[in-house]
C-alpha cells in the first residue's frame, strides 16, 4: 500500500569560512538543487566513505 512518508527535519547554526559557502552556492546554482541540499548530500557521502576506524560505527 502507498504510504506518504514525510522526513523529520532539524534546524541547526553552523559556521562557514566564506570561501567554502561560495563554492558550495555556485555548485548548487549549477546542479539546480539548493545549498541546504547539496550540503545535506556532501554530509552523506563524507561520512559514507568516512575511514571506519573514526566512523563511530
Amino acid at each position: 500500500m502507498f504510504q506518504v512518508v514525510k522526513p523529520e527535519y532539524v534546524n541547526k547554526t553552523f559556521r562557514l569560512e566564506m570561501k567554502l559557502m561560495k563554492r558550495l552556492e555556485t555548485v548548487a546554482q549549477n546542479r539546480s538543487v539548493s545549498v541546504n541540499n547539496l550540503i545535506a548530500q556532501c554530509c552523506e557521502y563524507a561520512l559514507d566513505n568516512l575511514d571506519t576506524e573514526f566512523s563511530g560505527e
